[in-house]
């Protein structure tokens, strides 16, 4: 059901766009401190691996979750509104993050940072609602950079907060960054109204989805055993079955679902899903070996770098990945984005397969990282344009959100598949993965890569974008 007619809402200007940009910088900042600085983290708290691993995953989990009801919420009551609840939320998990002298507050605070994830649906609502449709692709691209280039300013800037001040400071200082933020949106943006007046949650539905979720990243997590306990593999396969079917059913009978499954039935909408899964896996895969390379000191290969070292060595990456997103949506509205898709597959694919042959030398690595974070970055705006273009506003937040929660499994995945292909080709007695393993894991992540062209070939028959 639509809204009924409002008053039309004023466009905005660049201030506010930047204004909504600095904010999604800040998010990606807060969400990306915990990976580079896991090390530390386990060893100020007293935390075993596994814990770590723990740590890691809990805000991919809530901000997987978050992300649909997010949308939903933004589309039925208005995407500012929403979005500064949720910025009142991910400020309260900073500061529980900040202030956790355990465990168990520290999974507290990354809990609620998660709902973060939120805020990118809500942004590509009010960049459509707000902008005249020649500006939206590259105001979306301007966010979505901006939440990338974010991500690794947080990567480089956590472990040195981290040493040179306390754990303490690389949480709070983004989440001071995201009040400011929040309040530059807050005077700078208009309000918007609700595209839809249907505002029931189908909570069935989110719980549906959230089971899914959960048990997609304990098969995940639990993936080392299941070669020798074949059980664990079955009822993680059946369980994971129940819930889709479980969801689906759902999705399909109620009045108001969280997801039209219709859309599905639009080539545009499932194959930018399946092409953002792919895509993600070989970004994490990469995130993953090159790091894990350039600390390595191994039998004629790695580099034994430190962690200031590292920073210094992925700063070329950060900086395409902050200039991936303008530049994939100016892509998408001169060339459209089936082409801005294709160009970012086939580099990314270079990148991976240039570093699984040839990584000898520092420089191999920074360019080949630099490559695939403007990619990757790129790949992702113009899948987002795409999928927010391919339904009507109505349904902005809910199809886009799903985008986000396809990346966030992707990246899961592919961090996975890293950690798993690593401990396969460790030597026995040894803690340090054979080179040939590296090699192996980065050819894995060229094939997915290019194997997603196959569902681009066809995503946008007869359509320029």
């Amino acid at each position: 059901m639509t809204a009924p007619a409002a008053p039309p809402i004023r466009t905005v200007g660049n201030s506010a766009v930047a204004a909504v940009g600095i904010l999604a910088g800040a998010l990606g900042t807060l969400e990306s401190v915990v990976s580079p600085t896991l090390p530390l983290l386990q060893r100020e708290l007293g935390i075993d691996p596994a814990q770590g691993a723990l740590l890691s995953i809990a805000m991919l989990i809530t901000g997987a979750l978050t992300a649909p009801i997010a949308g939903v919420l933004g589309d039925r009551h208005g995407g500012k509104r929403v979005m500064i609840w949720l910025m009142v939320v991910v400020t309260a998990g900073g500061l529980v993050s900040s202030l956790a002298p355990n465990l168990p507050v520290l999974l507290a605070g990354q809990a609620l940072e998660g709902a973060m994830v939120g805020a990118m649906p809500l942004s590509f609502i009010l960049m459509r609602k707000l902008l005249p449709a020649d500006r939206s692709p590259v105001a979306i691209g301007v966010v979505s950079g901006f939440f990338v280039g974010g991500g690794m300013l947080g990567t480089l800037i956590a472990g040195p907060i981290a040493e040179g001040l306390s754990r303490r400071w690389m949480f709070a200082i983004p989440t001071m960054a995201i009040v400011a933020a929040t309040v530059l949106v807050h005077r700078l943006l208009p309000g918007d109204q609700p595209s839809r007046t249907d505002a029931r949650i189908d909570w069935p539905g989110m719980l549906l989805l959230s089971g899914i979720v959960l048990t997609f990243m304990a098969g995940l997590a639990t993936a080392p055993d299941m070669g020798s306990q074949p059980l664990l593999l079955i009822g993680v396969v059946v369980l994971l079955a129940i819930f889709v079917t479980g969801w689906v059913a759902v999705e399909r009978r109620t009045a108001t679902p969280m997801f039209d499954l219709r859309l599905l039935a639009r080539p545009a909408i499932w194959r930018s899903y399946v092409v953002t899964f792919a895509t993600c896996v070989g970004a994490a895969l990469s995130i993953y070996l090159v790091t894990q390379l350039f600390a390595v000191s191994g039998d004629g290969y790695g580099f034994g770098a430190s962690p200031t070292d590292i920073g210094r060595y992925l700063l070329p990456a950060a900086a395409m990945a902050a200039i991936s997103g303008p530049l994939g949506g100016l892509g998408v509205r001169r060339f459209g984005s089936t082409a801005v898709v294709a160009a970012g597959i086939v580099l990314m694919t270079a990148g991976l397969i240039g570093m699984a042959l040839v990584h000898t030398e520092v420089w191999h690595l920074v360019v080949g990282k630099a490559l695939i974070s403007l990619a990757n970055g790129a790949c992702i705006t113009a899948l987002v344009i795409k999928t927010a273009t391919s339904v009507d506003q109505g349904n902005t937040g809910t199809a886009t959100s799903m985008v986000l929660v396809i990346r966030v499994l992707g990246f899961a995945t592919g961090a996975q598949i890293g950690g798993a292909v690593l401990t396969a080709g460790t030597p026995a007695g040894s803690d340090i993965p054979a080179e040939s393993a590296y090699v192996t894991a980065l050819v894995i992540a060229g094939v997915v890569t290019t194997l997603s062209l196959l569902a681009l070939r066809t995503m946008s028959k007869g359509a320029r974008n």
